[in-house]
């Protein structure tokens, strides 16, 4: 008799995790149908994150301008002290030679005097050391001993202050590097954000930027400004007559600049050496913390950082480099967090 079996019967577990699979394969289809596309920034929010880009790399550039006159310092600095470490050794030859030359002299006759010997057999503190009695030495032979002994001191420590200045140099160089690969990335970075809008959203912004400068400038009056001095005046009108010259992080002019570069460069046309920087030249003269005591020609130091300066133009107006892709130009002095005045 043949027997006869039950068919297997499934898993109960298995059905439900198959069952479950199913069932969220569904939903995850239906959402990724259901799913917007991502949506693109508005020209507003492209804007207001391409002026925070902005700020922040004016932020950097001041840093690396600072950076940068330091590393110029250095340089000078370095070159002075090698320059005195190479007239310094020719002097101390000069004076071993002296000291040489007396001791062939006394050879050639065949009496050449013990100190001499033992001047030439060892280093000039040890001999001076161990000379005990005045007879050994001549008046002469100490005296050049001495200016010896001086002068190699004098080389030993302005080789070892060139040594640390070039240690600084080195590690100003590569702050340097940093904060100029930080402002360009930061530029590219809002680049890219604006070739993301459309022409007609990069007109519109330009063109809303371009009525902004014109309307400043329009409200610009100095016949009713208090005038700074003479030489504050000189170097405003020196800035006015780059105006519409364009933004450039690190430039100095003559025709670009950064914020920094533009007000020492007119100081320096006005015969006035001011600081490079903004944070700088915030301590190049009186504080003024009222607008209302604001004199034409006088500086205004803006956010709290201090990485921004301009002039300050009368009627509420400052004259500055404002940002990248803008040019020298008049804006109210409301349009930044102002912190104080610098009256040169």
């Amino acid at each position: 008799m043949a027997s006869h079996r039950r068919p297997k019967q499934t898993s109960r577990a298995r059905v439900t995790v198959l069952t479950t699979a199913a069932a969220a394969a569904v939903v995850l289809s239906s959402q990724a149908a259901n799913a917007a596309p991502s949506e693109k920034p508005s020209k507003d929010e492209v804007k207001t994150k391409v002026d925070k880009l902005y700020e922040e790399a004016e932020q950097a550039t001041e840093k690396y301008n600072g950076a940068k006159e330091k590393q110029e310092k250095l340089q000078k600095e370095i070159s002075t002290i090698q320059d005195n470490v190479a007239r310094g050794q020719e002097e101390l030859n000069e004076l071993r030679d002296s000291i040489g030359m007396a001791a062939a002299a006394q050879y050639r006759t065949g009496s050449i005097d013990s100190s001499l010997q033992l001047f030439l057999s060892s280093d000039p503190d040890d001999y001076l050391d161990k000379a005990s009695t005045a007879d050994q030495l001549s008046a002469q032979q100490v005296e050049a001993l001495k200016k010896i002994q001086e002068k190699q001191r004098e080389l030993a420590q302005e080789r070892s202050e060139a040594s640390g200045k070039l240690t600084d140099l080195a590690s100003t160089r590569t702050e340097l590097g940093k904060k100029k690969k930080e402002v360009q990335g930061k530029l590219a970075e809002a680049q890219k954000l604006l070739n993301s809008l459309t022409a007609a959203e990069k007109a519109e912004l330009a063109a809303a930027d371009a009525r902004a400068s014109r309307s400043s400038t329009a409200r610009v009056d100095l016949s009713g400004a208090t005038a700074g001095s003479s030489r504050a005046m000189a170097a405003f009108q020196a800035a006015q007559s780059k105006i519409g010259s364009p933004y450039v992080y690190g430039a100095t002019g003559p025709s670009s600049f950064d914020c920094s570069g533009l007000t020492s460069w007119a100081y320096a046309q006005a015969g006035v050496g001011i600081p490079r920087t903004s944070q700088a030249q915030a301590n190049a003269g009186t504080r003024i913390y009222s607008q209302s005591d604001l004199q034409v020609g006088d500086l205004v130091i803006f956010y709290g950082d201090m990485h921004h300066v301009g002039f300050y133009a009368g009627n509420g107006q400052v004259l500055h480099a404002p940002r990248t892709g803008t040019v020298v130009r008049y804006e109210s002095i409301n349009n930044m967090p102002f912190q104080f005045g610098v009256r040169i």
